[in-house]
């Protein structure tokens, strides 16, 4: 018997990253398939993706899916560039000005972005952003990436 919804095969993914470790789509498939599961890497693919599932180093080193604790921002069906009223920087800080209410939203957007870019960490108000840089030396370069990341 074959568990085909796609709401189960979901589900035995997220369990499946969570409980145990899986370093290649081939894998995965291979594991969802002795559950029962009748899948190929695309749709492994796809799952994954919906998922926010990312690559990671374990504690062994070893290359493996994990699942964020927190999950990746929706994505907008109008761009984010409409919330954003102005972006400057100083010497050390970056400023997002953004409509009214929209500040924690675009602020969770950037923070998503940390690992590949060079944001530190951000704090939301109502309608201002202070994003720190990883390095005031770098701030420049992410400036740079800020206004791509909203501006796109």
């Amino acid at each position: 018997m074959t568990n085909n919804s796609k709401q189960t095969i979901q589900g035995a993914l997220q369990k499946l990253l969570t409980e145990e470790s899986a370093g290649t789509q081939d894998e995965v498939c291979h594991a969802l398939e002795a559950q029962g599961y009748e899948v190929n890497q695309t749709k492994v693919s796809r799952l994954l993706r919906k998922l926010g599932a990312v690559k990671v180093k374990d504690e062994r080193g070893k290359i493996v899916y994990w699942l964020p604790k927190e999950p990746p921002p929706p994505e907008m069906s109008s761009p984010v560039s409409s919330l954003i009223i102005d972006i400057t920087s100083n010497e050390s800080l970056i400023i997002v000005h953004t409509s009214p209410g929209s500040a924690s939203l675009v602020a969770r957007l950037l923070d998503y972005q940390h690992r590949e870019t060079e944001i530190l960490a951000t704090i939301a108000g109502d309608d201002t952003i202070f994003v720190a840089p990883k390095s005031t030396q770098q701030i420049n370069k992410a400036l740079d990436e800020i206004r791509r990341l909203l501006m796109e």
